[in-house]
This record gives structure tokens, C-alpha cells and sequence, in this order.
């Protein structure tokens, strides 16, 4: 499915003052720049722009206080198999972890850059993963979500997300994308791996600051990791645990950002369409509850994030409601679906995908 629009705008060039209608009225014969600038003038109204250090110093406390939590029994106990679980634990402080630097990357955390890159390195130093690819990546994909060929998150070379990417594959990639719709997740498996592996090609190429910054933060996670699961449990016990936390980690990150675009229309390379309808039409978001909000990192509200990439966590279940209403007033169509639901159509949509190799 396709959708085009005339307009591409830069939304960081929009008027913050713009003299819009009062909210919700009833739409007019008015641009698509207009419409995000009367959105973008409610939510900032609200107050849901502004920074919030007082959440972002609990959720640091809190997800360090997790992680510490997890170590404590690798000192503790000595029944390993009584330590698996544990493992698991740890693969999902991992990802809360990484949803840290995700939004420091969007400079939700703190007013000035370098605040936000100093959080940031927490993934440098306790996940293992290059912020500075990280941010670099993820800011290609905020620009281009679901568009062939500029969206590095569709561009992933065993998975198909279009019928012309699946006739495209061949040998080993051909393969699994024949059975993609069961493989998808498993793959997940190794993603913290060819994370880590792209990531530090990224460093060599680029050289400089990051490279000797984020480089020796890896450097140091990866040693005070190894150290302390090898020393206490030796080395194939260690490995067992290692790969358990690893696998468990790369299924926590996927089981995330599979939910957030994918089965959502995808854009042509060549297609022009306005920031608006470009965010909200690629995009899908799961029914919030207090549970998913904190699986999910808040990136269950994953329309109101690319609309507004730097909007505090804390904030995205407010704007929901404005947004979704917004849409609803503007005929745009706005994709929510529950849990369940929204595995099910992924699962239908790799599937379909994939007949084109079966």
C-alpha cells in the first residue's frame, strides 16, 4: 500500500506561534504544514514538550536500582540453575536500559546535548552498543519511516518487509524469508550481537571523539561483565548464562520494535508526503496499560514519539489523547490495536510477504 502526498515539509521549521483555530474545531480547506503546526501549537500549550529532569532522575535511579538488584544474586547464589531466571531478569533491565539512551538520543532527557550524550553512553558502558550509531540510525529512520530504501530499519538483510525485497533474496536470506513469519522472532536472538558488530564498524569508520569516548566505555562494560559472571561462575557455566541474558535481551528489543511499524504501509523511495501523514500513517500503536508502557519504554505510543520525537516519556499518554482526536477531526487514519492483536497482524503480514518465495 502506498500513499502520496504533494507537500514535504521540515517540521523543526514550523512556527511555534502560529495563529491556528481553537482546538478540535471542525477542519477547514487547510495546507498539511498548517494541520501539524495547529497540532504541534495544542501539545506544546499543554506543556508536553517540556523537559521533565524530576522523572527522568527517578527512572535513572529506578533502572540502575534494577540493574544492581540482578547482580546481587550472581555474587549470592551458587546454584546456577537457580540463576537462570535471573538471566532473563537481566536481559529485560538491558532493554530498560537501552530505552534510556534511545531517549537521551532524542534529547528528551535533559536541555543541553551534551547531558543528553553523557546519559547516553550508559549503553556504551552497560549494553555494549555505540550511542553515537544509535542516534545515527535511529534519526535515518525517524526521517524516513517505512520508505524503501532510506529507512535503515526495513533494510535488514535476512528479513523481507516488501514483495520485491522477497523476490530479491537468494540462497540463505531466500530461505528465511520463505519462513520469515515463524523465524522473525528467533532471529531476535542474535540482534544484540550484529548490534554490537555494526556498532563498532561504525566507531572505526568514524574515527575521533566517539571512537575513543565510546570505545573505551565498551571496552570497560565488556570487561566488568565478563569478569564478574566468569569469576563466579566459571566458564562454561558463564558462557550458558551469558547467552541466555544476550538471547533473552535481543527478544525483549525485537518483541519492541517489530510492534511499532511493521505490517504499517510502506513508502516508495521516490514519494513525497508531508511530515504529518508521513508519521502517522507508518506507524502503529499498542493500547496502553501500565504494564505496557513499561515493557514498551513508552515507544507503545509510538505515533505521538515520531510526531514528536522530543517529547519526555512521561508525556506520550497525554498527547495520545490530543492526537488521537486530532487525526479523528482531520481524517487521518490513526492505527491502535491491542497486545494481541498487534503480533497477530505481523505474523499475517510476514506471512504474506513471504508467499512470494513459497
Amino acid at each position: 500500500m502506498t500513499y502520496k502526498e504533494s507537500i514535504s515539509i521540515d517540521p523543526s521549521a514550523l512556527p511555534n506561534n502560529e495563529s491556528t483555530p481553537s482546538e478540535f474545531e471542525s477542519p477547514v480547506a487547510r495546507s498539511p504544514i498548517n494541520q501539524y503546526a495547529e497540532l504541534k501549537r495544542i501539545v506544546k500549550g499543554k506543556g508536553l514538550l517540556e523537559t521533565q529532569p524530576i522523572y527522568y532522575t527517578f527512572k535513572l535511579l529506578l533502572t540502575l536500582s534494577l540493574l544492581v538488584l540482578g547482580l546481587v544474586p550472581i555474587l549470592v547464589i551458587k546454584n546456577f540453575w537457580l540463576l537462570i531466571p535471573d538471566a532473563v531478569y537481566l536481559a529485560f533491565v538491558s532493554t530498560q536500559i537501552a530505552f534510556i539512551g534511545h531517549d537521551a538520543a532524542h534529547k528528551q532527557i535533559a536541555h543541553t546535548s551534551w547531558k543528553n550524550y553523557v546519559i547516553g553512553l550508559m549503553d556504551s558502558l552497560l549494553v555494549g552498543v555505540s550511542y553515537s550509531w544509535w542516534a545515527n540510525k535511529h534519526n535515518r529512520h525517524h526521517s524516513y519511516p517505512n520508505q524503501e530504501s532510506l529507512d535503515p530499519d526495513i533494510e535488514i538483510p535476512m528479513i523481507s518487509f516488501t514483495e520485491e525485497q522477497a523476490r530479491s533474496r537468494q540462497k540463505l536470506a531466500r530461505f528465511v524469508t520463505k519462513y520469515q513469519a515463524y523465524l522473525y522472532f528467533p532471529m531476535y536472538t542474535l540482534l544484540p550481537f550484529t548490534m554490537r558488530f555494526v556498532s563498532i564498524q561504525f566507531l572505526v569508520r568514524k574515527k575521533g571523539r566517539d571512537l575513543l569516548i565510546e570505545g573505551t566505555l565498551i571496552l570497560i562494560g565488556f570487561f566488568l561483565y565478563f569478569s564478574l559472571v566468569f569469576s563466579q561462575l566459571g566458564v562454561w557455566k558463564g558462557l550458558l548464562f551469558i547467552s541466555i541474558h544476550q538471547a533473552f535481551f535481543g527478544l525483549f528489543l525485537g518483541s519492541v520494535f517489530v510492534s511499532n511499524h511493521t505490517g504499517m504501509p510502506i513508502l516508495e523511495k521516490e514519494e513525497q508526503m508531508d511530515f504529518l501523514h508521513r508519521q502517522v500513517l507508518t506507524a502503529r500503536n499498542i493500547t496502553p496499560n501500565p504494564l505496557i508502557d513499561f515493557w514498551y519504554g513508552g515507544l507503545n505510543y509510538q505515533i505521538e514519539h515520531h510526531l514528536f520525537p522530543k517529547m519526555p516519556r512521561s508525556k506520550l499518554k497525554e498527547a495520545r489523547l490530543i492526537v488521537k482526536s486530532f487525526c479523528e477531526m482531520h481524517s487521518i487514519a490513526y492505527a491502535e490495536t491491542t497486545f494481541s492483536e498487534t503480533y497477530r497482524d505481523i505474523h499475517e503480514y510476514f506471512y504474506r510477504i513471504s508467499t512470494e518465495v513459497r
